[in-house]
């Protein structure tokens, strides 16, 4: 049973280790927008995204929205790896648990 818990421990530290390599991010959505959708004309890009329980949504200029995608799919690979780190630290307290009362470990 020790092995499962080093395997954890283990896969525990790599995803600390991928979290320290994440660079610039960004919460939200990116769409775009047409001031007369009908006609699909005077289009303009908007990002939405709630923060501190407030929900937000800001123009952006074309210039800005290669970057915006970046830092939302970093956002998405943030929010997924602390996640992962979450489920196996569930994972590993209930192991230890269940190895602490069966006298296993201390």
């Amino acid at each position: 049973m020790h092995k499962k818990l080093d395997s954890i421990e283990k896969k525990i530290a790599g995803v600390k280790e991928k979290l320290m390599s994440i660079g610039e991010m960004r919460p939200g959505s990116l769409t775009y927008q047409y001031q007369r959708p009908k006609e699909k004309k005077g289009g303009f890009y908007q990002i939405s995204y709630t923060y501190r329980m407030k929900s937000k949504t800001e123009y952006v200029k074309a210039e800005f929205v290669q970057d915006l995608k970046r830092q939302i799919a970093t956002f998405k690979r943030f929010k997924k790896l602390t996640q992962q780190w979450i489920d196996l630290a569930i994972q590993l307290s209930q192991m230890k648990i269940t190895l602490a009362k069966e006298g296993k470990i201390k």
